[in-house]
């Protein structure tokens, strides 16, 4: 080993050099140093007990596509952690706790949001052994016991509640709040699970929701699409979803939709391995 190697004076033969090159070296770190602390944050606001779309230990797909888009733009992704109930939006966003909602129905009123990174489907789940339904004009599920998610703290009627309404099928009907029991783990599983312990025959679910779960039960469980897609004029079982900012955050959305179409192919593949059904996107969000 050269002996003298250690000493940058007797490497460059000059006294001044180490002086300089200490400066330098001192320089770099200063630098690197704003660097860090200059460093962006994504500040997003989600849900931590709601899979498979996110939880506290970033084990849900909008975790992992919110890593994605936050590696895109070079920024530390953080989180602003809220139950997704009525006031999510105004308790986070809004409240300037956070900046991006990662999962949000396409053009909603209260928000800016981006192109849509996918649609789903409210589906059908029966035991793969029985009946395969496929439309709510179905004969038989006015002989059938229905799960059915009710959303909202006060029970709100969903999509689905309402078009079997319509048709008057109403008799064997049964609730599943859509929050479920919010102090054990995945609280919206049972639903899913009711299926497959024969509690109920079939139930109508959130695609993403009814994929996920579906695939972690012991008895192989039938995901299918509702028909129709949109029952009357006013009630769509299809919804494009993308990511929200505040309205006036246009520099934001323009970001994060950019990264999100850079990476679409990525984003499918984790869509797809979470079992979400996807349909062609065919909304766009507002510019």
């Amino acid at each position: 080993m050269c002996s003298d190697c250690a000493d940058p004076r007797k490497t460059t033969g000059r006294p001044g050099a180490h002086r300089r090159l200490q400066a330098t070296v001192t320089a770099f770190a200063i630098a690197l140093g704003a660097a860090a602390a200059d460093a962006r944050d994504l500040r997003a606001c989600a849900d931590p007990n709601n899979m498979p779309f996110s939880n506290a230990a970033g084990q849900g797909f909008e975790n992992r596509i919110a890593e994605i888009v936050a590696a895109d733009l070079g920024a530390k992704l953080s989180y602003t952690w809220w139950a997704q109930r009525r006031g999510f939006v105004r308790n986070t966003l809004k409240a300037g706790l956070c900046d991006l909602v990662l999962g949000t129905p396409t053009n909603l009123e209260m928000l800016r949001t981006t192109a849509p990174y996918y649609r789903s489907s409210y589906v059908f789940v029966t035991r793969a052994k029985d009946a395969d339904i496929t439309s709510f004009d179905d004969p038989r599920l006015r002989h059938m016991r229905i799960g059915v998610q009710l959303i909202g703290d006060d029970g709100s009627n969903s999509p689905p509640v309402q078009a079997l309404g319509r048709r008057g099928i109403v008799g064997h009907l049964i609730g599943y709040p859509v929050y479920g029991d919010y102090s054990a783990p995945n609280p919206a599983a049972r639903i899913v699970q009711a299926v497959a312990g024969g509690d109920i025959d079939l139930a109508v679910v959130w695609g993403p929701l009814a994929g996920y779960f579906a695939g972690q039960q012991k008895v192989p469980l039938r995901i299918t699409p509702v028909a129709p897609a949109m029952d009357g004029p006013l009630l769509p079982m299809t919804y494009d979803i993308s990511m929200g900012v505040r309205r006036e955050d246009d520099a934001m959305r323009s970001e994060v939709d950019a990264a999100l179409t850079r990476h679409k192919a990525e984003i499918d593949g984790i869509l797809a391995r979470y079992g979400v059904p996807l349909l062609p996107a065919t909304a766009s969000a507002a510019p």
